[in-house]
């Protein structure tokens, strides 16, 4: 009976296969055994560089932890700042101003144009904020229909250059709004909340804001023109005889 089963083993093809793995997991025990105590707790999976990136792609800085928000950077001017700043950008803020108080819809069709970075999304945007603009004056007195058109285009700037929201200026400058900052969620929900209020009450000067914001940090798509090398042949050479 011994040999039988001896020969069966022999013979069995799927033998060798489990008895490789079980060969192996004795070997990898032993020699964590004769390495370590068995009271010694199993040693944690080495943590990478910390290299991460948040929501909206932007990366995280170097030696901070994965998932640790990253601070947000300021506004380059206020949205009172009607008049801008005084620096190489005062001939373009003084633009901004009169656009704004003229005509806010080519103002909100340039903001649109330039954080696309596509040009012809300025006829897209600046012809239905006209529409409502003239809706809004008609039959309300006001313009309170544009601002719901173009208040995300104030979030898609606070979240692609990753700027300070009003909820948390007024948590850094008087402590409150500080529950929803705890959750990502309720904070986003938030910062849109007061995205829509800003354009509802501050328009013109919210336009201004963006504009001052995206002529700073973004080039106009239309100026973004490769320079063009020019090949001027050689002049016509002649040969001189001698006398």
């Amino acid at each position: 009976m011994a040999n039988n089963e001896n020969n069966r083993e022999e013979t069995s093809p799927l033998l060798p296969q489990l008895q490789e793995p079980e060969k192996t997991a004795d070997k990898n025990t032993k020699s964590k055994t004769g390495s370590t105590s068995p009271e010694s707790p199993a040693s944690e999976p080495a943590v990478g560089n910390g290299y991460g990136w948040t929501a909206d792609g932007l990366p995280l800085g170097h030696g901070s932890v994965v998932g640790e928000p990253m601070g947000r950077s300021h506004w380059n001017s206020s949205i009172c700042a009607c008049l801008g700043r005084n620096d190489e950008f005062c001939s373009s803020d003084l633009e901004v101003c009169l656009l704004g108080s003229v005509a806010p819809c080519v103002l909100y069709g340039s903001n649109v144009e330039r954080l696309g970075s596509t040009p012809g999304m300025f006829a897209n945007h600046c012809l239905p904020y006209t529409g409502l603009y003239l809706i809004g004056n008609s039959f309300f007195g006001w313009n309170c229909l544009a601002p719901w058109f173009s208040y995300p285009s104030r979030t898609a700037i606070r979240r692609k250059f990753n700027l300070e929201g009003s909820c948390e200026a007024l948590e850094r400058s008087c402590g409150c709004c500080a529950s929803f900052l705890e959750d990502e969620v309720q904070r986003e929900q938030c910062e849109s909340a007061c995205d829509f209020a800003t354009h509802v009450f501050c328009h013109v000067c919210a336009l201004c804001q963006e504009a001052r914001e995206l002529r700073r940090r973004m080039p106009h798509p239309g100026f973004n023109a490769q320079p063009v090398l020019v090949m001027i042949p050689p002049s016509e050479q002649t040969m001189g005889r001698g006398a």
